[in-house]
């Protein structure tokens, strides 16, 4: 079949976007904890929310794509992710965030289903490594950006005296004074009935899913259920989002707690860099695997975001602090595509099905910054995000005990050589 770059174009565009929706939080909850006056259990709430839905929506969407199709399971998460955006927008409180972010959630739940076999096809099977590589610098870039967007929104909109360009100028008046961080939601809503219109005027190339991509029946999720190692790698997904969200979810509020630093704009911008440099090294993982034991590099990457989240966490040097939060994300970079890898080479069949149960561990994202603000609240933040030495463990066990059927290929410099 030949390579459609519009279809390519279009699937990075949706990276993008998911990327962008996905990862904005963290550098909210101080403004959330402000205007709704919440704990820092309630405020963890908020991304349970938004992560739970991938346990809702995962495997049902994997069927709905068998049954309709990916253009129309696109349309109908874009359509859901700006419901819950405009909903959010035009009653800004703390229950319909809630269920904004779960509609949000679970239209990126589809989106994750659906685009990933689409990339395949149109970008052609032998493309597909490559592509997906690119599809992730897509999804870090959004990450990097969508907290620099929401700190210009807010800065300009907290600020504004005499008129500024378009956008501000229109957001001052539908914004509401003493809640500017709203503004990120109506560019949301905007952003995702873009994606609507754009995919309803795309022509999508036909997916003829592979016998190993198909989801399979909820005898077939069972089946795979009843073997431990497939549960033992739920749950390595479930740890590495959990530590993801656990650490970016918070490192805002972190920093204005024991740090004083202003969130609106060291703490967006420490986000950000979490983000970027989580890119940055998912490209430094690639190379490593091509000649490196990826278990090595599991191991070695984990226990470096161990030792720079105890210097995040316990250094009085805030100069420190600024730098170490970054490095865990650059660490944590290969984690999630290296544990996929190891448990679809540990099982011999059912990748699909097996594929639809580990996105469903994305709800390690809803769990456990949710812990982390409960115990914060006992505690003290510093103390509950202790508890990420647990699933960072875990992590780094995997490293371990995983026995996987096929290794990843290695260059060998010494052959080379010869």
């Amino acid at each position: 079949m030949k390579r459609s770059y519009y279809a390519i174009g279009l699937i990075l565009l949706t990276f993008f976007v998911i990327s962008f929706l996905t990862n904005i939080i963290g550098p909210l909850v101080p403004d959330i904890i402000k205007s709704f006056d919440l704990s820092l259990t309630l405020v963890a709430f908020l991304p349970f929310a938004f992560f739970i839905a991938y346990a809702f929506m995962s495997i049902p969407s994997g069927i709905l794509v068998e049954k309709i199709g990916e253009k129309k399971v696109m349309l109908l998460a874009f359509f859901m992710s700006f419901l819950g955006a405009l909903f959010f927008a035009l009653l800004p409180n703390y229950f319909v965030y809630m269920v904004s972010l779960f509609f949000i959630g679970s239209g990126m739940a589809m989106l994750q289903v659906a685009i990933n076999p689409l990339l395949r096809v149109a970008g052609g099977e032998e493309h597909f490594a490559f592509n997906s590589v690119i599809g992730q610098l897509f999804f870090g870039l959004a990450s990097f950006l969508s907290p620099l967007v929401y700190s210009y929104l807010v800065l300009n909109l907290s600020e504004i005296e005499e008129p500024a360009n378009a956008l501000i100028n229109l957001l001052s008046k539908i914004v509401p004074e003493d809640l500017p961080w709203i503004s990120i939601y109506w560019l949301f809503s905007v952003t995702s009935l873009l994606m609507v219109i754009i995919i309803y005027f795309s022509t999508l190339p036909k997916v003829a899913l592979k016998e190993d991509e198909r989801v399979g029946a909820w005898k077939t999720h069972l089946q795979l259920l009843r073997n431990p190692m497939v549960v033992l790698y739920f749950l390595g997904i479930f740890a590495y989002v959990g530590t993801e969200q656990g650490v970016a979810s918070w490192i805002s509020e972190f920093l204005l707690t024991y740090h004083d630093t202003d969130p609106q704009t060291q703490g967006a911008e420490t986000v950000s860099l979490f983000w970027g440099l989580m890119t940055a090294g998912t490209v430094l993982g690639l190379i490593l695997l091509k000649f490196v034991d990826s278990r090595k590099v599991l191991i070695g990457f984990a226990s470096a975001g161990v030792i720079c989240l105890s210097l995040a966490l316990f250094s009085g040097n805030v100069d420190v602090v600024l730098i170490a939060f970054p490095l865990v994300g650059f660490f944590a970079s290969v984690i999630w595509s290296v544990v996929i890898s190891l448990a679809l080479n540990s099982v011999p069949s059912h990748h699909g099905s097996l594929s639809g149960i580990l996105v469903t561990g994305i709800a390690g994202g809803a769990i456990i910054p949710l812990i982390v603000g409960w115990l914060g609240d006992i505690y003290g933040l510093r103390i509950g995000m202790i508890f990420l030495y647990l699933t960072f463990g875990y992590i780094i066990s995997i490293g371990f005990w995983s026995k996987p059927l096929v290794n990843n290929k290695t260059i060998s410099l010494r052959e080379k050589k010869n």
